[in-house]
């Protein structure tokens, strides 16, 4: 009797271990990895040695909304901001006299004003969107062509000709599809299709083009001093390109980063914010040349995902790619640090799950 209620034992524990490897296995994912080669990572060493710059924040209350992912001073010398919730907010510099300003009911991850004072948004669920002072949103574009729509509208800047550039994150995974954000920037990423791209979207005449292609999630985006080149993130490769705003043509400008580039924001005297939301996690580095092993990774629990510790980490750069000023948190107390807006006597860092705006004092 003993034996026969062990077999029992011993074959249903065979059965779940079977179904078990049958789902790590052959369980469907949306995402097909291609392999690819990552150089080893730096670590924090030279320009980037640890510090703690960026530890002690200051807080600006933004009530129970979250994730101030982009923030922006206003032509009425106000601080804006994105939040998770579609919401843009508004407020005096020192986070006082806070307002909605507008609502797109998706997520907006960046934006600029035009000279007419609209405020352009690129809207992760929506495309590319105007607002007007009187917080009327209306869509400029939702596709480059017919049959081809823009999936995961990122970061965006408006020219002095007026003209709008803005990075498409991914052609692969919209937001919309797959849960928000951050779900589809993860799918994409651990993929590594490289779908991404930097769109131009011309207001006279309404068309919108691709300027660039090939990015392994084209993320935050800046423009030169001088009008004619684009600064974009690649947060999958973790890199920064330069990028000629009429030919397309590119050139790696800050390669091998120690963590994920997100968004790209000038600041003074010549500087360019970037944010390392992310530092580099070696067995995310080591799966590269591993397909299966990271479409497995996919079938696991959400909570097993090689997802990177927090590490406050903010940057800035000249356009030679020179870095000129480094802050770091090791301790990541403000959460997914994503860049910096650097006013007269401030700067503004921006997150994209934090349940405050963080600032210090300019240095």
């Amino acid at each position: 009797m003993e034996s026969s209620k062990g077999h029992k034992i011993a074959a249903g524990a065979a059965l779940t271990l079977a179904g078990l490897l049958a789902y790590l296995l052959l369980w469907p994912v949306p995402a097909e990895p291609v392999s690819w080669t990552p150089q080893q990572a730096p670590g924090y060493l030279g320009a980037h040695a640890p510090n703690t710059r960026l530890a002690g924040l200051q807080k600006i209350d933004i009530g129970t909304e979250q994730g101030p992912e982009h923030l922006a001073m206003g032509p009425d010398g106000k601080l804006y901001a994105a939040v998770a919730s579609g919401k843009i907010l508004r407020m005096a510099p020192d986070g006082s006299q806070r307002e909605v300003f507008a609502s797109t009911g998706g997520r907006v991850l960046g934006f600029d004003f035009d000279a007419g004072g609209r405020l352009i948004a690129a809207d992760a669920m929506k495309g590319l969107l105007a607002i007007a002072p009187d917080g009327k949103v209306t869509l400029l574009a939702a596709q480059v062509a017919q049959g081809d729509p823009i999936r995961y509208a990122d970061g965006v800047v408006v020219a002095p000709s007026g003209m709008i550039y803005f990075t498409d994150a991914s052609t692969r995974f919209a937001p919309a599809e797959w849960g928000g954000t951050f779900e589809a920037s993860v799918l994409d990423i651990l993929e590594q299709s490289a779908t991404g791209r930097v769109l131009a979207y011309d207001p006279s005449n309404g068309s919108t083009r691709v300027l660039a292609g090939g990015f392994s999630f084209a993320n935050g985006i800046a423009l030169s001093g001088d009008g004619r080149s684009l600064f974009v993130s690649e947060t999958g490769r973790y890199r920064i390109w330069k990028i000629d705003a009429q030919s397309g043509k590119r050139e790696v400008l800050l390669d091998n980063l120690p963590g994920y580039p997100d968004n790209l924001m000038r600041g003074r005297d010549g500087k360019i914010w970037a944010g390392l939301v992310k530092p580099r996690n070696p067995t995310i580095d080591k799966l590269a040349q591993k397909p299966f092993m990271r479409k497995l990774t996919l079938r696991l629990p959400r909570a097993l995902w090689p997802v990177p510790k927090a590490y406050g980490h903010v940057f800035a750069f000249g356009e030679d790619g020179k870095v000129l000023a480094d802050l770091q948190d090791p301790s990541g107390a403000y959460p997914e640090a994503t860049a910096v807006l650097e006013s007269q006597d401030r700067l503004y860092i921006q997150s994209l799950h934090a349940a405050y705006i963080g600032w210090m004092p300019r240095p």
